[in-house]
């Protein structure tokens, strides 16, 4: 069995972030929103016996419903793990329910089976976000202290390479279906008899059902890759590190560590202004990536292209930005790297308040937005995973600390979703809702500010 320390059981580590983050990319970011955005838009939906005018809020309401089970699961999964050593078999539970729920997603046709797109996108959520539970509380036992910085950013690395290999080959498929094999024929009676305009239009309709099609397909192949290339990871982690013995009545003694646990980080001022400030800051940076595409879309009126490039831009400017803002923390410290990307963020937030579809080359802007949003994006995210880290007190139940750094961030989401699709039901303008997220990282910052160093975080 590997060490803790060892370079291949980092990479094996890291390498979960390879598979996982195509459902982040192509499902949560790029392609299922726009794909839902394109079947509902202008429409009426009815979902759960009522008739939703604004789609997309309910689209904002299912991200809250499922980020609200996550946060009531994760700690009872994680405690019952540390009490019964099976973390592995959890991670791989939530690995298979996420990726045949994505899969599931192909069942969404259009308006009639938009409730296949919102269960499942549901039931996906809760997959991988409750895998990332047990994926997280693995870096105390892969990485040494000093190591963890490097091996938080390297996952997350790994993640944007290889979500946006897959990005590229399914906009491919949904930009040019007909080079994939996608039928887009129309029928030959509309040749002979149709005019120019009527083959035209009859060709744009064949092609747009070509790429609703590879869309659909683009589901299933982010499934596959999920939990095919997470095996690679789950060969080599190890299943029960602290060699512990399943005990009887362990979901009650999983509860039962949970209140130890709230008690510990109480007696811990440093994690639990740390926990305060990471609460406020996911507000912002979940709520962001999970509509900002719906906000290119709905509020900006770009095309899906525009969208999409945006979207890669984001990908490979934040692997650029996890590498520069990890070598910025070992220089001037956690802390200091974070305020730095906090403040990146609020500016980012004002940015697109003022955007409006009406400005000239507004999809330039959008553009240098996204870039400047990815320089920071995978900054906060491998930091203040690595920072937790650090700041937690010598134990053996990570999982369980680490369900709590997972709780603060999915209710986080669902504060910062219900809001964001609130305030857009409300003002009928998604503007508002950006400008009200940046009111959460002025308020992190304060917070993060307030930090004393300690021995790995300073």
């Amino acid at each position: 069995m590997l060490k803790i320390g060892d370079n291949k059981l980092i990479n094996a580590w890291a390498f979960y972030d390879w598979a996982n983050s195509v459902y982040s990319l192509v499902i949560s970011t790029a392609v299922f929103p726009l794909y839902y955005t394109a079947v509902t838009k202008g429409k009426t939906v009815s979902f759960l016996g009522m008739d939703w005018d604004h789609p997309d809020s309910l689209y904002s309401y299912a991200l809250s419903f499922s980020f609200l089970i996550v946060a009531f699961m994760s700690p009872i999964l994680s405690g019952i793990a540390d009490y019964t050593g099976n973390k592995k078999k959890f991670m791989k539970f939530f690995c298979w329910l996420g990726a045949l729920s994505v899969m599931s997603l192909y069942f969404f046709e259009g308006i009639d089976t938009v409730w296949i797109g919102i269960v499942f996108t549901i039931y996906a959520s809760i997959g991988f976000w409750s895998s990332i539970v047990f994926y997280n509380s693995y870096l105390p036992e892969v990485a040494h202290p000093e190591q963890q910085d490097r091996a938080s950013a390297k996952g997350f690395i790994f993640g944007y390479v290889g979500s946006v290999i897959l990005l590229l080959i399914n906009l491919g498929m949904i930009m040019f279906p007909e080079i994939f094999g996608f039928d887009i024929s129309i029928d030959e009676n509309i040749r002979v008899n149709g005019t120019d305009l009527e083959i035209s239009q009859a060709l744009e309709k064949a092609k747009d059902i070509a790429s609703s099609n590879a869309s659909r397909i683009s589901f299933v192949m982010v499934g596959l890759w999920w939990v095919g290339f997470a095996q690679i990871t789950f060969n080599r982690l190890p299943n029960n590190a602290h060699n512990k013995k399943p005990e009887k009545d362990y979901i009650w003694k999983g509860f039962r560590e949970l209140k130890i646990v709230a008690k510990e980080v109480v007696n811990y001022p440093t994690l639990k202004r740390f926990l305060i400030s990471f609460f406020l800051l996911s507000v912002g940076v979940q709520t962001i990536i999970l509509l900002a595409t719906i906000f290119g879309s709905t509020e900006l009126g770009l095309e899906t292209i525009d969208l999409i490039i945006t979207v890669l831009l984001i990908q490979l400017v934040a692997v650029l930005g996890a590498f520069l803002f990890s070598r910025l923390s070992e220089k001037k410290g956690n802390i200091f790297a974070l305020k730095v990307t906090i403040i990146i963020w609020m500016i980012v937030c004002f940015c697109a308040f003022l955007l409006h579809k009406d400005i000239p080359n507004v999809a330039t802007y959008f553009y240098s937005l996204g870039a400047v949003l990815g320089l920071v994006l995978g900054a906060i995210q491998s930091l203040t995973r690595s920072t937790y880290s650090k700041l937690l007190p010598e134990t053996k139940d990570h999982a369980t600390y680490f369900s709590f750094y997972d709780v603060t961030e999915k209710i986080a989401i669902v504060l910062g979703t219900f809001v964001y699709g609130l305030l857009y039901a409300i003002t009928n303008s998604m503007q508002w809702s950006v400008l009200c997220l940046s009111i959460f990282f002025l308020a992190s910052f304060i917070i993060i500010s307030t930090l004393k160093k300690t021995k790995h975080v300073s």
